[in-house]
């Protein structure tokens, strides 16, 4: 299939048009820019949202670890794609129960309501993480990569993966990996939003945890589109890296932004926020060759405009 940027033409048909999607999670941070990429495709844009959230016309308001109230979104959605973003992303989320529960049990929830519904989806995305291979020691991680976890989000990304294999023979699930990522709304308990918050605002001294690690930083809007990519493609039983193929290290985060914002930060470690070691992933650089075989090349904005967009905000 030959891929487009998500509005087409006068003459054209969109990939999405006379398509329902289902969004789960369609007010966090990732699902508001899966929403427009979607829709500029044409989709009609269904969503979840947790219970006393706003609700519009297109909006069901269902806990996925409630099992009716999952069942009766996905009924009243019909959904032709599904991309599941529902769930708890935070890695020191402080209940660790609750990551278990909503992201094992609640996907679960889902994929049952999925499979026995009347109309089936042509795909089901499920959003795991790159944080399930841990600390691999290799220059850039591919999908072969054995997975070492190294804490219970990631324990918790890589379970609901192994049960989601039990929904496979009777759904298309495609499994998404996606690698850190950030952009404008994401919540400032996240590394790099924090970052340029203290910029925004003038600040003279920040505090961090580990200034050793490096990540591989994608602009959230280069994940939309590729989960757009995704669903469109439909390659069932198949997980995919989503990323940019370069880390980058905290130091060269904190230069960038003090070239964008014309002055230094001073840096304090505190640490309280440095995760004990067997807690810790080092160094995250992702390959994205078998994403780019199946939904063809991503071109992503190079990181300091990712940081120069969110600072202009």
């Amino acid at each position: 299939m030959a891929y487009k940027d998500a509005a087409a033409g006068p003459d054209e048909v969109r990939e999405g048009q006379g398509r329902r999607a289902l969004i789960t999670g369609f007010h966090g941070f990732t699902g508001r820019y899966v929403a427009r990429e979607l829709s500029a495709a044409g989709y009609s844009v269904f969503g979840t949202v947790m219970p006393g959230d706003e609700t519009g016309p297109n909006m069901f308001a269902a806990d996925l670890c409630d099992r009716d109230a999952v069942a009766e979104a996905v009924a009243r959605a019909q959904p032709d794609v599904v991309v599941h973003l529902a769930g708890i992303s935070f890695v020191a989320h402080v209940d660790v129960g609750q990551i278990y529960h909503v992201n094992v049990a609640g996907t679960r929830n889902l994929l049952e309501a999925l499979a026995s519904a009347e109309h089936r989806p042509s795909a089901v995305l499920l959003a795991s993480s790159a944080n399930i291979y841990g600390n691999a020691d290799v220059p850039a991680i591919g999908e072969d990569v054995v997975p070492m976890p190294a804490n219970d989000y990631a324990v918790s990304k890589l379970a609901m993966e192994y049960m989601a294999r039990l929904w496979m023979e009777k759904l298309p699930i495609v499994i998404a990996r996606p690698f850190n990522y950030t952009g404008v709304g994401q919540s400032e308990k996240f590394l790099l939003p924090k970052i340029v918050s203290h910029f925004r605002r003038g600040a003279r001294c920040i505090e961090l945890g580990n200034l050793a690690i490096a990540r591989d930083f994608s602009d959230v809007r280069v994940i939309a589109k590729s989960y757009r990519r995704l669903v469109a493609a439909a390659p069932a039983g198949e997980a995919f890296n989503i990323c940019s193929g370069h880390s980058y290290s905290l130091q060269s985060v904190l230069k960038m932004m003090s070239d964008i914002a014309g002055y230094r930060i001073e840096v304090q470690v505190n640490p309280a926020f440095v995760r004990a070691n067997e807690n810790e992933v080092l160094t995250l650089a992702g390959c994205n060759d078998k994403l780019t075989g199946t939904i063809g090349p991503i071109e992503p904005p190079p990181l300091v405009e990712t940081l120069r967009w969110m600072y202009q905000a």
